[in-house]
């Protein structure tokens, strides 16, 4: 079959199998199997896909059908701008994610100190990093299968200059017990934690009930339980003024903004995504 041919076939598959983005998938695993750009496939959609790349093509796309996320099938996935490499020990990031970075872009200046909690794959770190000059960055997961993740997308963006003269740490450990010192302190602290209800995961998208890190997920039974202890200490981390932003659900920025009040942030905004709900809030300390 010619890349028309086999690019309809794939939609065919996936719209069977319910995905639903079937068209996009299918082009992009194609794109992902040949190694050509959607140029080529909309310049010349004649051109014939070999026999091997056919079978992987078929292969690659009874896993998508299983409901296996895209990014893990290809390994990685862009954020920002940059291609991470991701896998399924990690949180795949998703463009919501992206209000995060671009508001905390917005405060960050050249040569602060920033820390990521919850680093995953370090996407939320490394492009803020990626975007400011001579930054100090610590990312702290629990997993070390996900800091290895994330150390292997600090040396893709160091082998491209990418840091812009910052350096990047990524440290195992509980949160703030990961951290080298009692009185590390920084400017501005990040963090897309786990922030679902332990009863809602079961209702989510089997791309991510079944194939994200549930560690990544599970916020405890309501959904909160890494804003109380990521906003308890934060004030004993941050410089005075310092700066907080962390990724909500879209039904939880009345708790959180209490959450923060609490730990004696003032200041407190919360931030809409693009599809209009609430995603991101922040708070300085005094």
């Amino acid at each position: 079959m010619n890349y028309s041919e086999t690019y309809r076939h794939g939609t065919e598959v996936l719209s069977a199998a319910g995905i639903s983005e079937a068209a996009l998938d299918a082009r992009l695993l194609l794109e992902f199997i040949t190694g050509h750009d959607a140029n080529t496939l909309y310049a010349h959609p004649e051109t014939i896909v070999s026999d091997c790349d056919a079978a992987r093509y078929e292969e690659i796309l009874t896993k998508r059908s299983q409901h296996i996320p895209l990014q893990h099938l290809t390994g990685k996935c862009g954020f920002m701008g940059i291609d991470f490499r991701v896998s399924d020990k990690v949180l795949i990031p998703r463009q919501d994610s992206e209000c995060l970075v671009e508001e905390a872009m917005r405060y960050t200046m050249d040569g602060n100190d920033i820390l990521d909690l919850c680093t995953g794959s370090g996407c939320l770190l490394l492009s803020l990093m990626h975007y400011k000059n001579n930054c100090r960055g610590i990312g702290v997961d629990i997993s070390e299968d996900a800091l290895a993740i994330a150390n292997s997308n600090l040396e893709m963006l160091s082998e491209q200059d990418g840091l812009n003269g910052g350096t990047v740490q990524f440290l195992a450990g509980d949160l703030y017990d990961a951290l080298p010192g009692e009185n590390h302190s920084f400017d501005v602290i990040i963090s897309n934690p786990p922030y679902i209800r332990a009863s809602d995961i079961e209702t989510l998208a089997p791309e991510v009930r079944d194939h994200d890190p549930r560690i990544a997920l599970d916020g405890g039974d309501d959904g909160l339980d890494f804003y109380r202890r990521i906003a308890e200490q934060a004030p004993m981390h941050l410089n005075r003024g310092g700066m907080i932003f962390l990724e909500i659900g879209c039904d939880q920025a009345a708790d959180v903004a209490r959450i923060l009040s609490d730990a004696g942030f003032v200041n407190i905004e919360i931030i809409k995504d693009y599809a209009g709900n609430d995603r991101v809030i922040k708070g300085i300390i005094r």
